[in-house]
């Protein structure tokens, strides 16, 4: 039984408790072990694409270099939560602090949505290389890309920081306990004995209009990418204008495809049990770190053999 003294304050606990997988409380050992796994997975394989792209300056094209924000968004947005969850796992640590949980659910968010604008900014990538290839280069230099980069974790920032001020806002009269491995947004608002509505509009409003627009947006590109690259007179030069995308275009539908299946079922599909609801939570975070640098060894030539050399031993 998980217990903690909670002061009976009618507006914000000190301290939630995070209960884990609802109807899994047994299985919680083993069900880290591949959780564990795949974190591993995630941090070597990023951390890898890091290496290598740092290492060799042959790799210095722009392509590359938004390869290495992604790397560096996906090992914060798994390590946002997986810490925390195997922790509860293995150590029975359920006890987060009330301003722990507030950061948690922000850096979750924010991170998300910065990967989100990240992966628009590698279809623009896209897009200026093959419809404009001429003036690929000086488009899109270093500083242009960091400039980009920036603007994705300050845009990810400005939408989520809100979620923290409506959560400030409401009351919680004593209940603490979220039924999640993590703290997020609506997770913590439902707890509240207040009216959540302007949570729950805002909550809509930031995942239709960020992410939403922004799945949008990637569409259109890919849709100008593939009216130019039909218009190439030769079918080599459009299947190699086609695997320059295949790789990206994987790792959207990974992105996306895992996050809009969690978000529709947990608002929508009442009759999926919640421990259903808990691990595709955490899935779609953790599948984008754990896929995306894979996805990016197999389909890069420069990168497969890169990371064969440096698992290999050889310099």
């Amino acid at each position: 039984m998980i217990s903690a003294s909670v002061p009976n304050a009618s507006f914000h606990p000190s301290l939630f408790i995070l209960l884990g997988i609802p109807g899994m409380r047994d299985q919680h050992i083993w069900a880290a072990i591949p959780f564990c796994s795949m974190y591993i997975l995630a941090l070597v394989a990023n951390s890898a694409i890091l290496y290598i792209v740092a290492r060799e300056r042959t790799l210095r094209e722009p392509m590359y270099l938004f390869l290495c924000l992604l790397s560096i968004t996906d090992v914060f947005l798994c390590s946002t939560t997986l810490p925390k969850m195997l922790a509860i796992f293995w150590l029975k640590s359920h006890v987060i602090s009330y301003r722990g949980c507030l950061t948690q659910m922000f850096f979750v968010h924010a991170i998300f949505a910065t990967e989100s604008a990240v992966l628009l900014a590698m279809a623009f990538d896209r897009y200026v290389a093959i419809c404009r290839p001429l003036h690929y280069t000086s488009i899109l230099n270093a500083a242009v890309i960091g400039k980009m980069g920036l603007a994705c974790v300050i845009r990810g920032s400005l939408f989520v920081f809100p979620f923290v001020v409506l959560i400030e806002r409401l009351p919680f009269c004593g209940h603490h306990i979220i039924s999640h491995t993590y703290c997020e947004h609506m997770g913590i608002a439902k707890l509240a004995c207040a009216s959540i509505k302007p949570n729950t509009i805002y909550g809509l409003t930031v995942a239709l209009s960020v992410t939403g627009m922004d799945a949008v947006l990637i569409a259109t590109s890919y849709g100008l990418i593939l009216r130019a690259v039909l218009r190439l007179p030769s079918k080599d030069a459009q299947c190699r204008a086609f695997s320059t995308c295949g790789a990206h275009v994987c790792v959207i539908l990974v992105f996306y495809v895992p996050a809009f299946f969690s978000f529709f079922t947990h608002r929508f599909g009442h009759q999926v049990p919640p421990h259903v609801h808990i691990v595709l939570a955490n899935l779609y975070l953790l599948l984008p770190p754990v896929l995306n640098p894979l996805v990016y060894g197999v389909n890069t030539k420069q990168i497969r053999l890169r990371i064969i050399g440096l698992f290999m031993g050889r310099r």
